[in-house]
């Protein structure tokens, strides 16, 4: 590091809502570290909602990827509108090639990543990836990057912040909808339950549509309460099926809800069941109670990390696989059925 007093700092995100969310304690770290700087966030459009009303970013630069920034020429446009702030640090989240040459030819004096992809002679300083780091959490991944830039660590809590008027407007849906408020009034006869059926990256990670069916149709019936399915615009017919599956006891809310509206939705839930996905990580930094059910993906790098969340998962042979899909016959989620995650919610309703 050769610039002490930094006056204007660029943060390069993750690319993926869970990533972006996990690397939320380093960018409180460096706001701490560095209380004065003007602290920008270079961010694809999907996961900038991440980072919308989080105190310790001063503003968010949307990386149009699709757009003015597209591969190619795009990437001389970006380079050239950074140079215009002109930062005195850039901190990379990213670990592509593209985002050290995007910083370097901005002319950033300082940028400051993991030495992968080729990229050693690009940053300034460079930082020597440590394999331990390859086998721990993903949060710890990216504490890495402060050591390595000898910046105080603060803690690997994460952050999400919602506000009051979305917090409002998601209890206007419930009540409208029906459903009680539990976090709002207390009526434990109705709590608000959430299922996140869907998860990028191809079926591999996706429980069985039907038992989320099942599972709906059976929590509906002890509860006496309409379920909340979550998901993106993708899973909109995921979606349905489920609803059409469950009898109708859910309210399908995947494509209907900007990310925003999600967050504050989850943060009502009294009990979260889901994938291996960017909401599980949502529902991780906003502390709602929680069941990740976990089959392709590696339980300890993206497990949720909260105290409130409780991983769902049986092992076999050749789990974890990291396979977008299963080659072979999903045992890894067959093996997982209703029955087993109706009473691991029972049991995490129990604890409320």
């Amino acid at each position: 590091m050769n610039n002490n007093n930094p006056s204007k700092i660029l943060i390069r995100a993750a690319n993926w809502v869970g990533d972006a969310i996990m690397t939320t304690p380093v960018i409180r770290a460096i706001r701490k570290h560095y209380p004065s700087a003007h602290i920008s966030l270079l961010a694809k459009p999907w996961v900038i909602p991440v980072f919308e009303h989080n105190p310790h970013v001063d503003e968010i630069i949307v990386y149009e990827n699709d757009g003015r920034h597209k591969k190619g020429w795009g990437t001389i446009c970006l380079a050239r509108d950074l140079r215009k702030y002109r930062f005195d640090i850039a901190i990379l989240m990213q670990n592509a090639f593209e985002a050290a040459l995007i910083t370097f030819l901005a002319g950033i004096p300082v940028r400051i990543g993991y030495n992968t992809d080729g990229r050693t002679l690009l940053l300034n300083p460079s930082i020597k990836m440590d394999k331990k780091l390859k086998k721990g959490h993903l949060i710890d991944y990216y504490r890495g990057i402060l050591k390595g830039a000898s910046i105080a660590d603060n803690g690997g809590y994460q952050e999400l912040f919602v506000t009051d008027n979305e917090r409002a407007k998601a209890k206007r849906f419930l009540e409208d909808n029906g459903i009680a408020d539990y976090a709002g009034t207390g009526r434990a006869e109705q709590p608000v339950i959430g299922l996140n059926p869907g998860a990028t990256g191809g079926t591999a990670k996706r429980w069985f549509p039907q038992r989320y069916a099942e599972l709906a149709r059976k929590l509906s019936d002890c509860f006496n309460v309409k379920i909340l399915l979550f998901g993106g615009p993708g899973d909109e017919a995921l979606g349905d099926f489920i609803n059409s599956c469950s009898g109708n006891v859910c309210i399908n809310l995947a494509g209907h809800t900007s990310l925003r509206d999600a967050f504050a939705l989850i943060e009502k839930c009294s009990l979260f069941i889901t994938n291996d996905s960017g909401l599980m990580h949502v529902a991780a930094a906003l502390h709602t109670p929680q069941i990740a059910i976990i089959g392709s993906t590696d339980p300890v790098a993206t497990s949720p990390a909260s105290y409130n969340s409780r991983m769902l998962r049986v092992q076999v042979p050749c789990s974890p696989c990291l396979k977008p899909h299963c080659p072979v016959d999903h045992a890894c989620m067959d093996k997982i059925s209703v029955d087993m995650v109706m009473d691991a919610a029972m049991a995490k309703m129990a604890e409320q």
